[in-house]
């Protein structure tokens, strides 16, 4: 539930604001609470418990396209690479691989760049059109302040350097992903 801080229901109400934003119903968003998956920067969680997680909820709602981070989590916040690592364990897993395959889910990651890539905003998308990727989202102005006021929801969160990331971060502009 985000409860790092002691802010868990604070930082749902703002997950939900924040996704209504972007045009996603309160209906659609699910929050996880579980003792064994903490909010934790520094806590790897359970790979097959959050696989379990996972894969219940893409079967329970007809999930064709899952979005992760890649093994560095953007920025090596260890919950980010735990679910790497949990949809990377049901993709090696041949029996699930097989179920995600008659699902028709397919994993995209999100890469992962160096911190001077990360904080070039504008100036990535040349090199991220010359780099190897298998998908690469590009947003207009219109949709990186819509983006930025998605963020802005998450006021528990916003510490100094999140607004710079707001201003500087490609991820605001480009995203480079690759198939799983």
């Amino acid at each position: 539930s985000g409860n790092y801080y002691n802010q868990g229901e604070i930082r749902k109400k703002e997950l939900e604001q924040s996704c209504f934003l972007l045009g996603i119903p309160a209906s659609d968003v699910t929050v996880v609470d579980h003792r064994d998956l903490p909010d934790n920067p520094a806590v790897e969680w359970d790979t097959q418990l959050l696989a379990t997680f996972v894969l219940k909820h893409i079967e329970a709602n007809n999930i064709n396209l899952v979005v992760t981070f890649d093994a560095g989590g953007v920025s090596g916040h260890a919950n980010h690479v735990s679910l790497y690592t949990a949809l990377r364990y049901e993709y090696c897993c041949f029996e699930i691989f097989i179920l995600f395959l008659s699902l028709g889910c397919h994993v995209l990651v999100l890469e992962s760049v160096n911190l001077f890539r990360k904080y070039i905003s504008v100036l990535d998308v040349p090199l991220s059109c010359l780099l190897p990727r298998d998908a690469l989202f590009t947003l207009t102005e219109e949709e990186t302040e819509q983006a930025r006021r998605a963020m802005r929801c998450h006021r528990s969160q916003l510490l100094w350097f999140r607004h710079i990331y707001m201003l500087f971060s490609r991820y605001m502009v480009i995203n480079s992903l690759r198939l799983l």
